[in-house]
């Protein structure tokens, strides 16, 4: 057999692998700052939205504050003098008349009615004969408006039927108080000790100075010291007779005659 050729040295070498290919480098680029800009204007803009819906709802809400008012009339009164007491003239006469003491919406109507003045007219565009034309109606309320629309019916003292308001209601008032004091009555010794006078319960309301819940521990807690002194000390009481008759002088036998 002839020997196999042998490899010539010129031989080519095998082509080398292809290399692979080069990975894409990270852009390194900035968001452009227009659509930031975009992005900071959306978000202004829903913001002033959201303020603007928040203070129309502040506006219309039933917390928010209504304007003052302003007349248009040169002799309007702010400030309306009734009965010794200062009212708002910007008020209905009716809702007006109901800051003064003893005065109802339903005797502030009634007087209105009996005065021939417009419930629903501001006291301050009332003139001054007006103004005085309601106090009079109001001072002559006992004799207008049935029995149980009165304050004061059938007084002891007097015997009349009167109805006081203003200061004369809290004057009144303070004396039935005191007189109830002096003549020792239920309601005037609830009175005077600052509890309920109507008939209302006391255990969970209207509880005056000390806590009740401290008072019963102060006492459960004293209570329980006394028991224990008495338990760890039981033979203290037999004790006590013995050194009595210890220290007791023995008695001299009689003599014999």
């Amino acid at each position: 057999m002839s020997p196999a050729p042998k490899e010539s040295k010129d031989a080519k070498a095998p082509a080398a692998a292809p290399a692979p290919p080069a990975e894409a480098e990270p852009s390194t680029e900035k968001t452009p700052k227009k659509e930031k800009g975009a992005k900071g204007k959306d978000s202004k803009e829903s913001k002033d939205g959201k303020e603007g819906k928040e203070g129309k709802s502040k506006g219309k809400g039933p917390g928010a504050k209504t304007p003052k008012f302003v007349s248009d009339n040169p002799n309007f009164r702010y400030i309306v003098r009734v009965v010794n007491t200062d009212l708002d003239g910007t008020r209905p006469t009716a809702l007006a008349l109901t800051g003064v003491s003893g005065v109802g919406l339903r005797l502030a109507e009634v007087a209105c009615l009996l005065a021939n003045v417009p419930s629903g007219e501001r006291l301050g565009n009332l003139s001054e004969q007006t103004v005085e034309g309601i106090e009079a109606t109001l001072a002559a309320l006992p004799t207008k408006v049935p029995l149980w629309m009165v304050n004061h019916r059938r007084e002891p003292m007097m015997g009349e039927t009167l109805h006081y308001i203003g200061p004369e209601l809290m004057t009144r008032r303070r004396d039935d108080i005191n007189q109830m004091r002096m003549v020792r009555s239920y309601r005037g010794v609830r009175h005077e000790r600052g509890q309920k006078v109507r008939g209302q319960r006391t255990r969970s309301n209207g509880r005056t100075g000390m806590a009740a819940g401290v008072l019963k521990k102060d006492a459960k807690a004293a209570a329980a010291a006394a028991g224990k002194e008495e338990s760890g000390s039981p033979g203290a009481p037999a004790a006590a007779p013995a050194a009595a008759a210890a220290t007791a002088p023995a008695a001299t036998p009689a003599k014999k005659s």
